[in-house]
């Protein structure tokens, strides 16, 4: 247990510590659409996988992944549902089915690197988890971080995709239940970003002080131009009390963030 509180606060620590994420630089590689497809991808396996190891029930609002159960054939699953949009040529989608694909794409690789390292506390336990290559898309080798930061944050320039990529840790968005689609996207967007913000990992108030997710300081750039801009954003999606906190809000605001492990 003691073990258990000093990873925690260890974990919370170093996020205070970290002042930003890479930067969004565009690689123009990636920008390539057809904009007459008609193509869908297929997720229905990710849709299982979802379905036998994502726990939606925690009592803490946190959704958490099953990884310990994960047997052969769940991973054999995950395992061809990753060759399976790999081997999809993005160039070929319309503009709305790649951001699902590649939203998809970063969530069930996270989870299988979790799965390749497991046990962890930590997914910062592995070695340089976002810097290693972990796919081949079109004869190009790609990171966590050249999925997020090189192709989705700055081609789509959506500030809801921080609800939606999901880093395997319990201070973050939760993993969402289904697979994105081109048809469901602004709906799940919109409903991840109003469960974030609603949650107190994501806004909360400490003796009338703002406490935020650090998301909302390593992204800053992609939710406004300045402190103003954060508040109206949060406010787009609270409710309530957090909302009713929020507007006005003139005091200093502090941010935090647990990476430990988000399993049950």
């Amino acid at each position: 247990m003691r073990t258990t509180v000093i990873s925690v606060l260890v974990t919370l620590i170093l996020a205070t510590q970290t002042t930003a994420a890479p930067q969004a630089e565009l690689w123009p590689r990636w920008q390539r659409h057809d904009p007459s497809s008609t193509v869908n991808v297929d997720h229905g396996l990710w849709a299982s996988f979802l379905e036998r190891y994502l726990v939606t029930s925690h009592p803490s609002g946190i959704d958490r992944v099953a990884y310990d159960a994960v047997d052969p054939p769940g991973r054999a699953l995950l395992d061809r549902y990753i060759a399976d949009l790999a081997g999809v040529s993005p160039d070929t989608l319309h503009r709305t089915e790649q951001l699902p694909y590649w939203i998809n794409l970063y969530n069930a690789l996270t989870v299988r690197m979790v799965l390749e390292n497991y046990p962890l506390d930590s997914i910062r336990d592995i070695d340089d988890p976002w810097s290693r290559p972990v796919v081949t898309i079109d004869g190009q080798e790609l990171t966590l971080n050249d999925i997020e930061h090189r192709i989705i944050r700055p081609i789509w320039r959506d500030s809801r995709i921080h609800y939606l990529v999901n880093c395997a840790s319990i201070g973050c968005p939760n993993l969402p239940p289904e697979p994105l689609t081109a048809a469901n996207y602004d709906e799940r967007a919109d409903q991840a970003a109003r469960e974030f913000i609603n949650h107190p990992r994501g806004v909360r108030f400490e003796q009338n002080r703002l406490i935020l997710s650090a998301i909302f300081d390593w992204y800053a750039e992609d939710f406004g131009e300045d402190r103003s801009a954060l508040l109206e954003h949060l406010m787009a999606y609270a409710h309530g009390d957090t909302a009713n906190q929020l507007r006005g809000y003139r005091g200093r605001i502090r941010y935090r963030y647990d990476w430990s492990l988000n399993e049950p």
